[in-house]
């Protein structure tokens, strides 16, 4: 079952969805060194990291699939946030440099659609990277979190399933050692726990990360539509989608 966004805000509002945010962002850095001149996508809930990129990218957008719901992003600001159908996003063909697929693939109702649509929005020289939890470790285990919804992944599963879908894994990483709990001897330690889990138990992270590159040489097969619309970004001096922008044929919400 998806998780719902309020259960998602509160788990990233806690300590220990703190202490999870600070070590993936760390990881999310380590592919994405520089994305300067670049569009950066958030797929799925990506707000609590696409932070790092502002400033440095030359636009940064988040877009939460419908079932799940949405919140206004970023606080404060135009907002930047899309309520979307992951199979069809209101965006234009290779308009994405950079999408990160964060409490998404695994909880896709079809991940062959929603990827489909990934390949569609990146850009030629475009790059996905997916964050999705770990089928062997224990966080995929326990419920209480958001790493335990959905559908998890073991590393070959994950690269063959980019690969059907026309993606080239570039490389990976595991990440997350550190067990499911707020208590006190946890959070103090998160740094330790993840060199012991790394040295020690590393086929048994929480979460994968594996980056994947669009295919260009082979075309991607697409069901025939009645329609099919067209969208434009603004340019990047405008806030490029505002208050929560929605479908073009639906009513906007925040």
């Amino acid at each position: 079952m998806r998780p719902d966004i309020i259960d998602l805000r509160e788990f990233y509002a806690n300590p220990l969805g703190r202490a999870v945010r600070r070590l993936l962002r760390q990881r999310l850095r380590d592919f994405w060194p520089d994305v300067h001149g670049l569009t950066v996508l958030g797929l799925g809930y990506a707000t609590p990291y696409l932070r790092i990129f502002e400033g440095e990218a030359d636009r940064v957008l988040a877009a939460m699939p419908g079932p799940q719901g949405v919140v206004r992003w970023p606080r404060g600001l135009p907002g930047r946030v899309m309520l979307v159908d992951e199979d069809d996003l209101p965006l234009p063909d290779a308009s994405v440099d950079r999408l990160l697929l964060m409490h998404a693939l695994e909880n896709s109702e079809n991940t062959r659609l929603l990827l489909r649509e990934v390949w569609r929005v990146l850009t030629p020289q475009g790059r996905l990277l997916a964050v999705v939890p770990n089928r062997r470790g224990l966080w995929a285990h326990i419920d209480a979190t958001p790493f335990g919804q959905g559908h998890p992944y073991t590393p070959p599963q994950l690269t063959r399933l980019m690969r059907d879908s026309l993606f080239s894994p570039t490389q990976s990483q595991a990440a997350l050692w550190l067990p499911p709990s707020d208590g006190a001897f946890v959070i103090k330690a998160v740094n330790a726990w993840e060199k012991a889990g790394e040295l020690l138990w590393k086929r048994f992270s929480g979460v994968l990360l594996v980056e994947a590159e669009k295919q260009v040489y082979a075309g991607m097969p697409v069901k025939a539509m009645k329609t099919r619309r067209h969208f434009l970004l603004k340019p990047a001096s405008q806030p490029a989608l505002t208050n929560g922008a929605h479908r073009s044929e639906k009513t906007p919400a925040d």
